[in-house]
């Protein structure tokens, strides 16, 4: 009998002991390193709230191969301080802090080996859900937008990549992506001519949407060339600079290479014609044949209101 109850008294000690194992074992949180972990390691706490207020978290935390760019508490601080009304994040609407989040987010891996002068597609959208533009820029020094510059790159998390830069990046309009391109200098110093009776600044900063076709700075000079009165955009006469610049925008649709299709298509100052039977070419009403530039640095740059096309001649109604 004395065997069997000290029998009996191990074998309960042992389910104890089994039990308390269990039990530990089930307490134990999994180590994590998801972009949102390496967030809050980094001390972004700012970027952890806003993500988090935002209900990203998820979506961070999920698989994936993500590039996230990733700004510091100073730039969000600089973010709240250019409203009067945001004093935290939770001042700034769900819909605004949401799509500037995601415009910081790429739906693959770049390293900053793998950077260049290029425009590469965010999770954030704009019309017709067409994923919104960001600008990366590598001659003469790494920007993003613009505006933005790393300050810590290749960051690795289990779920993608990560960069710290020091602004918070705003989704572009189609005014913020001629400004921030120096390829389009010309266009935009045709745009902002003091002479203007039309506002092009104020009709583009609209909801639109627009599809811009725009001249780069090559073809702005060759229209210069083709008239030896002109030095300059100020030598153009301003009635001429007017009906140009009018003939180079589509009001209410957001028209990318994709979507382009043969046949004749408004713009706010006559029509232009569209023929893709030796490749993207616009023709005017003044017998000009101009080529669309495609290539990922120049072509489907969209914005928050509209699509910009480069194109390699000023387009003459």
């Amino acid at each position: 009998m004395k065997t069997i109850s000290k029998f009996l008294s191990v074998l309960v000690v042992l389910i104890l002991f089994s039990s308390c194992n269990d039990d530990d074992d089930n307490n134990v949180t999994p180590q994590t390193n998801t972009i949102v972990d390496v967030a809050l390691n980094n001390n972004l706490t700012e970027l952890a709230a806003a993500v988090t207020r935002a209900d990203l978290a998820g979506t961070l935390s999920s698989d994936g191969n993500f590039t996230v760019f990733a700004p510091t508490n100073d730039a969000f601080q600089e973010l709240l301080d250019s409203n009067a009304d945001w004093n935290t994040i939770n001042d700034i609407p769900v819909e605004t802090l949401r799509a500037v989040l995601l415009f910081h987010v790429l739906d693959s891996e770049v390293m900053s080996s793998e950077l260049s002068d290029t425009y590469v597609n965010t999770l954030s959208t704009g019309p017709n859900n067409e994923a919104i533009s960001l600008q990366v820029e590598v001659t003469g020094g790494v920007s993003f937008n613009g505006t933005a510059t790393p300050l810590t790159t290749d960051v690795n998390a289990s779920n993608g990549i990560v960069h710290v830069i020091d602004k918070v990046m705003l989704p572009p309009n189609v005014v913020t992506i001629a400004l921030n391109n120096s390829g389009f200098t010309s266009l935009v110093a045709a745009l902002t001519d003091s002479r203007h009776t039309t506002d092009f600044v104020s009709i583009l900063n609209g909801d639109g949407p627009f599809t811009v076709f725009a001249p780069t700075n090559d073809a702005f000079q060759d229209l210069l060339d083709s008239n030896q009165n002109w030095n300059s955009l100020t030598d153009v006469p301003i009635a001429t600079l007017d009906a140009v610049l009018k003939y180079h925008v589509v009001n209410g649709l957001n028209v990318q290479a994709k979507q382009l299709s043969n046949g004749d298509v408004p713009v706010i100052g006559g029509s232009i014609t569209i023929d893709l039977t030796s490749g993207a070419q616009i023709k005017t009403s003044s017998n000009q044949t101009v080529n669309i530039i495609v290539s990922p640095a120049t072509n489907d740059v969209q914005a928050t209101n509209g699509v910009v096309h480069a194109i390699d001649t000023v387009l003459l109604p």
